[in-house]
């Protein structure tokens, strides 16, 4: 089947839109019609070649939703016809992580992701006979995508398309840092470096279980104003004010602080932020290889480092949760729509993202 994507010929090109024919399923596989898909600072670090996430050529995207259009053999969990979320964490169930419990660090999956293809190294898609190499199994700026059957959730057809793409990647990984990374309780002091979109996920989370106080850190006006719109208590423009001394000055220290940019010295700053007893959990992803140093001191006052991987979330658990929460009007995913664009709006777009302007591009397939 032919079908139009957006095509990245190597770290530092501009996106091609090919006509590339994709293959049917295989075996355990879904072809879903891709209906949106937001541009994540993933995508953006292996456009940029921040982190060598795939073979190139290749086609990128991950935050996406859609339509399932045709399913393999062995599928049982969707039928033509199911809107579904796609994840960027699909599980074969019998490697050592799955085995262990932990399907998110799924090794099968793993090795996939760094062949650019699916589960058994091979790419659904190509142009001219010349195998183009999907991104983390999704390879969602294109019209169609074989993706991992264990790799989406259906859906309720009500939940909107665009918003539910949404919820594929920064409100999973925002919202898990606090709720299963971080497990914050009701009343306590949280501040959150970095407001782009999982950032501000990080905010809203932090709002639904009740923290008292939530501190967001950004250097854009537009974006603290939107955090105070997902639940920040408080806002601090890096630019004009220091962070560190507004969050010891308001709270002593924070239970948590959540990094969400993936810098040094965000990092750094955000460590300092963090009382006796607290936690630092590093949501952000730092560039291939680099090393980080840090102020041993806090240690000696039981203060911990914690990583996250998006948002240690279990996704056949978390992403119907979420979409029952923007139904209700519990979680906020309206607001963090800057602009629905096309797929030849992509070079434009990723620019904003590097300029740290908005919140979230969705592509809008018609």
């Amino acid at each position: 089947m032919k079908m139009r994507a957006a095509v990245l010929a190597e770290v530092g090109k501009k996106f091609e839109i090919k006509e590339l024919e994709i293959d049917p399923p295989k075996k355990n596989e879904v072809l879903v019609k891709i209906k949106a898909t937001g541009l994540c600072a993933s995508d953006l670090n292996a456009v940029d070649g921040k982190r060598k996430l795939v073979p190139f050529p290749a086609v990128i995207g991950h935050e996406a939703a859609g339509v399932v259009e045709a399913i393999g053999e062995n599928v049982t969990n969707v039928v033509p016809g199911d809107h579904v979320i796609i994840s960027i964490v699909p599980n074969c169930g019998a490697c050592q992580y799955c085995k262990m419990g932990q399907p998110n660090f799924c090794s099968t999956a793993g090795d996939a992701m760094g062949l650019g293809g699916l589960f058994d190294g091979t790419s659904r898609l190509s142009l001219d006979g010349e195998k183009i190499n999907q991104f983390l199994c999704v390879a969602s700026f294109a019209e169609y995508s074989v993706v991992p059957d264990s790799g989406i959730i259906k859906i309720d057809k009500a939940m909107p398309l665009d918003r539910a793409a949404l919820i594929s990647c920064a409100v999973l990984t925002g919202y898990g840092a606090v709720v299963n990374t971080a497990k914050v309780k009701a009343g306590s002091t949280v501040a959150v470096f970095g407001c782009g979109g999982v950032g501000l996920n990080t905010i809203q989370a932090a709002k639904i279980v009740g923290a008292s106080k939530i501190i967001a850190v950004d250097i854009t006006q537009e974006k603290l104003e939107l955090a105070k719109i997902l639940g920040a208590t408080h806002v601090v423009n890096s630019k004009k004010d220091d962070p560190v001394k507004f969050i010891k000055d308001l709270t002593g220290g924070v239970d948590y602080a959540f990094e969400a940019l993936g810098r040094e010295e965000t990092i750094q700053a955000a460590w300092k932020s963090v009382g006796a007893f607290g936690q630092l959990i590093l949501v952000g992803l730092m560039k291939h290889g680099a090393t980080l140093t840090i102020d041993a001191g806090p240690f000696v006052n039981e203060q911990s480092i914690k990583g996250c991987y998006f948002g240690s979330s279990d996704i056949k658990k978390d992403v119907p949760m979420l979409v029952e929460n923007y139904m209700n009007k519990r979680l906020k995913l309206d607001e963090l729509i800057t602009s629905r664009i096309k797929l030849e709006d992509l070079d434009i777009a990723f620019e904003r993202l590097r300029q740290g302007e908005g919140a979230r591009n969705v592509i809008v397939f018609e």
